[in-house]
């Protein structure tokens, strides 16, 4: 896939899925609404983290997003996969960054707004990304890049990043 399909696939995919579970699905929950939960005290480094978590998630997710053009020749969407292995910039820590940026963003609206209920949210998305990735995903990935996607995966966790990059 040539660049610029592969840019305006991208950013439409952006919009439509994590755009949608990590915008609408927390707004639709707090209405981005401050709550105080816990004393005052404690509130300020819990929403300074959050802030930090937020703002954190949407980094990963912009660069992982482009590691697929740039690198991948394709988007993140099935309908449109990258022709090659996306193995460069974060994903030589973490298999997974999107989804690990996605609950970060939802965890970190939790913490800033004060709303418990962002955490259950998070713990539900987590179980449909969880299993898309175990059934659906790493599958695919095994099937379209074969020995170089196991020896990827082999050395590369899939969740909590490792701390010296991979080198393929």
């Amino acid at each position: 896939m040539r660049r610029t399909p592969a840019a305006i696939g991208s950013t439409i995919f952006f919009a439509a899925a994590p755009g949608t579970v990590a915008v609408l699905g927390p707004w639709w929950i707090s209405g981005w609404q401050a709550r105080t939960p816990l004393p005052a005290g404690l509130m300020l480094p819990l929403r300074l983290g959050g802030a930090v978590l937020v703002l954190a998630g949407v980094a990963v997710l912009v660069h992982a997003f482009a590691r697929f053009v740039g690198e991948g020749a394709g988007t993140p969407a099935p309908v449109a996969p990258p022709e090659r292995l996306v193995v460069g910039g974060l994903y030589r820590h973490v298999r997974n960054p999107m989804y690990v940026a996605l609950l970060a963003a939802i965890i970190g609206q939790a913490m800033l707004f004060g709303r418990p209920g962002l955490l259950a949210y998070a713990a539900v998305v987590a179980v449909p990304v969880v299993a898309f990735v175990r059934w659906y995903e790493e599958p695919a990935l095994r099937r379209r890049f074969g020995a170089d996607y196991d020896a990827y995966r082999a050395a590369v966790p899939g969740w909590l990043p490792r701390l010296r990059p991979y080198r393929p």
